[in-house]
This record gives C-alpha cells, structure tokens and sequence, in this order.
C-alpha cells in the first residue's frame, strides 16, 4: 500500500511540473516574456513580464496547480522525506502577498485542457482553501482576470457582476 502512495505521489509531481511547463509555453505565444521561476520555495512558479500602454513594466507572478475537480490555494504542503517539515516550510494559502494570479490547469482527455485564471483577491475574499470549478465557470480561458488581476477594485467588480462572490 504504500509502495503505491509513493508512486502516486511521485507521478503527482510528474505532472505538477509537466503541467508548469504546458501553461508556460500557452502564456509565452500570448505574452511572450513570460519564464519559469527556478525557485524551489518560491509561493510562485511562473513570471509575465509585459509593458503597460503607459509604458512602464508590470510582473505578474503566477502559481499553477493541477484541478481536475476543484483548484486548491494552498502551498508550502511536502511530502516524502520532508513531510515532517524539515525545511521550515509551512502550508499557506496563496494571497496578493504570495502572487497574484493562480491558475488552474485542468486536463481534457490526452491533448487538451482549459485554464482557470484565479486572481489572489479573489482567494482572500473566498476565504476558502480550495474552490470546484464549476463554482467558477466564468474564469475558464478568462484573459481578463490574468491581465487585470493586480487591480483589486475591477476584479471585485467584475466578479460580482459573475456571482462569483
């Protein structure tokens, strides 16, 4: 039984960092200086950088998880050998102080998939650790909230107008 755990956690971690790679190639073509970040204790896997129409300089960072039925918000979770906590992480819920924008990768069959973009203002007025996709159908693909996420007023806004909150 636990030979098995290890190989479904293992494989879980497979596709975790498989799944972080995928989501950086589809942002690359849109956005094109976009990078993984190469920090393993970082709240955030991925990095946008873009100019604004005012030209200056925006980063936007970017956690992925895996969703297949719902998309969880917490990090800083180990398992194996650090599963006692041996590094001091601790688990977290992401927040705008972590990253700004968590987005749910889940896959469709073999080849395709959907993103669900969750800006972390969202997370800290859910107040929840996790959330089912369905709940939040209106984020799928959903550009806009990636794009807009750091300006807390419109995405409330918006998410409103959704029903999302």
């Amino acid at each position: 039984m636990a030979k098995n755990s290890e190989n479904i956690g293992r494989q879980a971690s497979i596709d975790g960092f498989a799944n972080e790679h995928i989501v950086v190639g589809i942002l690359m073509k849109k956005y094109q200086n976009v990078s993984l970040v190469d920090l393993p204790l970082s709240p955030y896997d991925i990095i946008i950088a873009r100019k604004l129409p005012d030209d200056t300089e925006d980063i936007i960072r970017v956690q992925v998880k895996t969703a297949r039925t719902s998309i969880s918000f917490t990090g800083g979770t180990r398992g194996g050998v650090d599963r006692t906590y041996k590094s001091g992480i601790k688990e977290y819920t992401q927040s705008p102080k972590t990253s700004d924008c968590v987005v749910g990768f889940t896959p469709i069959g073999e080849d395709s998939f959907e993103l669900y973009f969750v800006p972390t203002v969202l997370i800290a007025e859910w107040g929840t650790k996790s959330k089912s996709i369905k709940k939040i159908a209106s984020l799928k693909n959903n550009y806009d909230f990636l794009e807009k996420c750091k300006n807390h007023p419109y995405i409330l806004t918006k998410a409103r107008e959704l029903g999302i909150i």
